[in-house]
């Protein structure tokens, strides 16, 4: 799809940014619903929820502090109604009590049936696995169901701007982290060589050297950086168990990208040692990522 200006409407349902919103963009048949888990029973009165549609659940893994989503799909069935009666169930379910958002879409004209769901379900689903983002939570591969070219065509317009009310409600699930070089030199935010690198001296280790960049969704410790096989107490908790789950090779290289909140805490996670971001990550002419944002702001 062309990038070019668009229309989007935002409806802040209960007079604040935290409550419930409706969005939906010009020229798109789609609504789009965000609800927290505490206001479900505030939207029985939304026609839209009890229709057709597709709808995630958004939450963190107790165990590993991750984000995760469930992807589902509402028809209209006997025992109740639509997206809404879908989510309730889910919200009496224990095994998903670990959801505190979902974001539902339908459309303004209910035009879904139960092939297009189908359909959008198994796209959503495999775009945010590729995506990597999050923790998706299905137990299965939904399937994909079988639709005309016509309607294939149809659909996947509607799941790109699905995709970017997504990142408006607050989820980037569906966009990858950078995996090239190139990629990474377009979301960071110098025109230059945007690459970082870090080389330390490991005791017991020899030497482990990582390249990095800033992006706007964090920092990125890039694929083929050396990492650490040790690590210490100087570093958090939850630095230690990225490295234990980290994508490796028999080498200690990583096989895919990395992304951190923070410079220090990519500099940890390749060291395996408390460390300081800003003084050890550099650009190729060694100058610090400290000097660099000091020259940043400079008149």
């Amino acid at each position: 799809m062309a990038t070019h200006r668009k229309n989007i409407q935002l409806l802040l349902m209960d007079g604040e940014a935290n409550g419930r919103i409706k969005c939906t963009l010009a020229n798109w048949t789609g609504v789009a619903y965000k609800i927290p888990r505490t206001k479900l029973d505030t939207c029985k009165d939304r026609d839209e929820l009890q229709q057709t549609g597709v709808y995630f659940l958004f939450g963190n893994s107790d165990e590993t502090g991750k984000s995760v989503v469930y992807v589902g799909q509402a028809g209209v069935r006997k025992n109740g109604e639509g997206i809404l009666n879908r989510l309730q169930e889910h919200r009496r379910n224990p095994k998903k009590d670990y959801w505190t958002e979902a974001i539902a879409f339908t459309t303004s004209n209910n035009s879904l049936g139960p092939t297009e769901i189908s359909y959008l379900e198994n796209r959503f689903y495999n775009l945010a696995v590729a995506a990597n983002r999050y923790e998706v939570k299905n137990d299965n591969d939904p399937t994909q169901g079988n639709l005309t070219e016509e309607k294939e065509c149809e659909l996947e317009e509607f799941i790109e701007y699905a995709k970017i009310v997504m990142t408006i409600l607050g989820h980037k699930l569906f966009e990858p982290l950078p995996t090239t070089s190139s990629q990474v030199e377009a979301t960071a935010p110098s025109e230059e060589d945007p690459k970082l690198y870090l080389k330390r001296n490991v005791q017991n280790v020899g030497m482990v050297g990582a390249v990095g960049a800033q992006t706007a969704d964090g920092f990125v410790v890039m694929q083929g950086s050396h990492i650490s096989p040790i690590d210490d107490d100087t570093i958090p908790a939850i630095i230690k168990e990225h490295r234990k789950e980290a994508p490796l090779d028999e080498r200690g290289n990583l096989t895919e990208n990395l992304l951190f909140t923070s410079p220090s805490y990519a500099a940890m996670f390749v060291v395996g040692k408390s460390a300081n971001g800003l003084t050890s990550w550099k650009n190729k002419d060694g100058i610090t990522l400290r000097d660099l944002e000091s020259e940043g702001t400079e008149d």
